[in-house]
């Protein structure tokens, strides 16, 4: 198969970012199990853990469940008669931003206190001023997942309802249950106030950034997968900063392994159904609902 032209659109070029990623989650999975390290934080707020494979077996079954809820819908592709370079460089652009975002993390050392500011320029601001650059592009990707919501019809809600309810039982209501936050809040409205902050900057920026954006443009140059897995290691790593502290091996190993995985059913979840609202619910779960359920 011959490739349109683009550096990234080439088939080769999509096989190689596939393997590799899927060869990346694997081998750190093998490698936290060759050093002993199975047991994985699950939290920023706190050291406790949790076996890995906890966290594989929703994301895995939610897979699997998207897979075999209709319609399938065709994979987003570059018109080769259309100028895939804007794309192209906006892609590269957001790409540069997502690796930069926990490089600065790092250098500061104030997770606490840069965090917010370095996130909403990186993966807010940059964005925003590329589209703004180059709407061409910008309006060719809508017109795509505009198309896909179109074709979707009733789907679009319906879709998502059995992988949704699949993941959340295995989540919250099995013996693979992440266990509830201990940490005691001091006022009710201390409580919702966070739960709103922690779900804006997190899941409504990251979801943004990292599917609709940078995982929207990469399936147009690359095809489903590849772009599903790439944002997904490319999510993963900047959990390093928050949750690391047994070395870069490990550390990456585990965000690989954890976010890597729990990417790969998100990134899912926006390929088949375009339902932003759907990876707002999911995201804001892993992130506040053991909060939640520890006050019931």
């Amino acid at each position: 198969m011959k490739s349109s032209g683009s550096p990234l659109k080439s088939v080769r070029h999509a096989a190689l970012i596939l393997s590799c990623g899927i060869g990346i989650i694997l081998l750190s999975a093998i490698w936290l199990a060759l050093t002993g390290n199975t047991d994985i934080r699950y939290s920023a707020d706190h050291e406790s853990t949790v076996p890995v494979w906890t966290k594989w077996i929703p994301s895995l079954i939610g897979l699997i469940v998207i897979r075999l809820i209709p319609p399938s819908l065709q994979e987003a592709r570059v018109d080769p008669l259309t100028d895939y370079r804007p794309i192209a460089w906006q892609t590269w652009v957001l790409l540069a931003a997502a690796l930069l975002f926990p490089v600065l993390l790092a250098l500061t050392g104030d997770t606490e206190g840069w965090y917010a500011a370095i996130k909403l320029v990186l993966l807010v601001a940059v964005p925003l001023a590329v589209f703004r650059l180059t709407k061409s592009a910008t309006r060719l990707v809508q017109a795509h997942s505009d198309a896909q919501r179109s074709d979707l019809g009733r789907w679009y809600w319906l879709g998502p309802i059995l992988p949704l309810v699949a993941w959340f039982y295995l989540t919250y209501a099995t013996p693979l249950a992440t266990p509830t936050s201990d940490y005691v809040w001091p006022d009710v409205v201390t409580l919702v106030v966070t739960v709103i902050i922690v779900f804006l900057i997190n899941a409504v920026v990251e979801e943004m950034f990292y599917r609709v954006w940078l995982q929207s443009r990469l399936e147009l140059l690359l095809g489903r997968w590849p772009a599903i897995v790439l944002a997904s290691l490319v999510w993963a790593v900047w959990h390093v900063v928050i949750q690391g502290g047994r070395g870069l091996d490990i550390d990456l190993a585990t965000a690989f392994s954890n976010q890597g995985v729990q990417g790969l059913f998100l990134g899912y979840l926006w390929s088949r159904y375009r339902n932003i609202w759907v990876l707002l619910i999911v995201h804001g779960a892993i992130n506040a609902l053991g909060i939640l359920i520890a006050l019931l």
